[in-house]
């Protein structure tokens, strides 16, 4: 009977140490892999036969419009494939994950927020995910980037249309000179 106690004891001992163990694995788990996900878009269109077209608009005056190479797409995405991995263990402690619900939109929204916005490039990242009886479908996602130095400011939002378009709008204020805006967007897929 007392080794079945001392047995007993030890399991469930191990059985919290493990669940200690797997809670502190599963906390990353949560964090959704935007980068991960970014780059299979852009293999899928890398290996696709969409026409694909880029629009160009600066200062919301001037625009452009053309039929953009499969071969130039990477470098036209390459904003989105070079931001920070969230879901890397050097990110665990550097974000906070929030989860809600939209009625409206009808969709869950993932958001990223730095807890020192001041040190971190990306201020936040969003993953809109459709609730779907077949599997729920991530349709959009959206992030907020900034980069400062001495004598300039650049603002950049991405948003990501899954499976459609992608589109970054780049505000640049440099010291003594008026601001400047600019958006190119990227559209393939079914809805082109």
């Amino acid at each position: 009977m007392k080794s079945f106690i001392k047995i007993s004891i030890l399991s469930l001992g191990i059985g919290i140490v493990s669940c200690n163990n797997r809670d502190k694995t599963n906390s990353r788990e949560m964090f959704f892999p935007v980068l991960s996900f970014l780059q299979s878009q852009v293999a899928d269109i890398d290996t696709s036969l969409y026409s694909i077209r880029k629009i160009v608009i600066a200062d919301s005056l001037n625009s452009d419009t053309i039929y953009l190479p499969r071969e130039e797409f990477r470098e036209a995405a390459k904003d989105f494939l070079s931001i920070p991995d969230l879901s890397s263990p050097e990110y665990e402690n550097r974000y906070t994950e929030e989860k809600q619900f939209d009625e409206f939109l009808n969709r869950v929204i993932l958001t990223y927020i730095p807890l020192k916005p001041e040190k971190e490039i990306i201020q936040r990242q969003e993953v809109l995910i459709k609730p779907d009886p077949s599997g729920d479908k991530i349709s959009t996602i959206i992030i907020s980037e900034v980069f400062n130095n001495r004598d300039s400011s650049i603002q950049k939002r991405l948003f990501w249309k899954v499976n459609e378009s992608f589109q970054i709008i780049t505000v640049k204020q440099l010291m003594g000179k008026p601001e400047s805006n600019s958006t190119v967007k990227i559209v393939w897929g079914e809805n082109d």
